[in-house]
């Protein structure tokens, strides 16, 4: 079914529900994009809403039948991921085209159903990985492209977030890089070698995660929650270079032309300063004005959710003790 567009020169009414911190940003990228007439802002915690409205000036709404009354073309879903489900599947149902933060849903099951409503009704699904957007991660990706990737690693630590109490740092943190894995090597993960644990926190904290895909490419991520400052960083090794990027300060550096007496050259890429949020709801815009494919398809966004799950799923290998000497008792 082609998908429903909004008519040419009319500027796109959009809602955003939830008011919680990601959504609130949500609503004030939204405010300021030209072409965008934000209808307002859903949540049923009068704290929220209120926050909502000193932060943005917007109208805010109890529940989603308000926010439809009141006239929307599209809405972002920035609720609970518990609750993506059953939102998305009610906005879909009445033709609404639909950005869903990440993760798509709380199981692959309810993210197809998603994707197959939304294949259905002909609107617009888009995942919102964010970090896609980052400029440092663009510049990555244009520095590889064309190359043959050999491995990836992805680092991306920091503090115990207070916000956070359903999920680990698999779902909360991992499930961006794992989407940054499969859109850099275009490729999907076949293999998943998972190594978790539960430090300080109810759910793992901590996660080293091992991956191949189907290229043949090696993958990392370290994650956790124990580190007492943020980190977020990207390494691509492949033939020809090798490309450092940190995704917090923006600088991405590249090293090539290898020597056989181990010299090589350096360079700083340039990479742009536009704001990862604000370009991510311009391409859902611009998806739903132009009826084509989004930057995140909901299929890949259920394909990252599907890797995350299998890591909390799969138990890790045991260590080799084939031959070592059993410790002597002291005493």
């Amino acid at each position: 079914m082609s998908l429903k567009k909004v008519a040419p020169g009319a500027a796109l009414r959009v809602g955003v529900i939830g008011a919680g911190i990601m959504g609130s940003n949500h609503a004030r990228v939204l405010a300021g994009l030209p072409g965008i007439a934000l209808t307002g802002i859903v949540d049923p915690l009068p704290a929220h809403r209120q926050r909502a409205t000193e932060m943005v000036g917007c109208k805010t709404f109890t529940g989603l039948d308000e926010l439809v009354a009141a006239g929307v073309d599209a809405v972002t879903v920035a609720a609970p991921t518990h609750l993506h489900h059953e939102i998305s599947l009610e906005l879909i149902s009445r033709g609404i085209h639909v950005m869903v933060e990440k993760p798509i849903a709380s199981t692959v099951q309810e993210g197809r159903d998603i994707v197959n409503a939304a294949q259905e009704a002909g609107v617009t699904l888009m995942v919102g990985h964010v970090e896609r957007f980052n400029p440092a991660v663009a510049a990555i990706k244009q520095a590889i492209k064309d190359e043959d990737i050999l491995s990836i690693a992805i680092t991306r630590v920091g503090p115990f977030p207070p916000r956070m109490s359903n999920v680990g740092v698999v779902i909360d943190l991992a499930v961006h890089d794992i989407d940054l894995i499969r859109w850099f090597t275009e490729s999907d993960i076949v293999d998943v070698q998972p190594q978790l644990s539960s430090a300080v926190a109810e759910r793992e904290d901590i996660a080293l995660l091992q991956f191949r895909t189907e290229s043949g490419v090696l993958a990392h991520i370290n994650t956790n929650w124990l580190t007492p400052f943020k980190a977020r960083s990207v390494t691509v090794a492949t033939r020809g270079k090798y490309v450092m990027g940190d995704l917090l300060t923006r600088q991405v550096t590249e090293c090539f032309g290898f020597q056989p007496d181990g010299s090589y050259s350096m360079r700083h890429l340039p990479v742009g300063h536009d704001e990862p949020l604000r370009a991510e709801l311009i391409a859902f815009a611009d998806a739903v004005r132009s009826g084509k494919a989004p930057a995140v398809t909901g299929d890949e966004g259920v394909a990252s959710l599907e890797i995350a799950i299998q890591c909390l799923e799969t138990p890790a290998k045991p260590a080799n003790t084939a031959g070592k000497r059993p410790r002597r008792a002291v005493g």
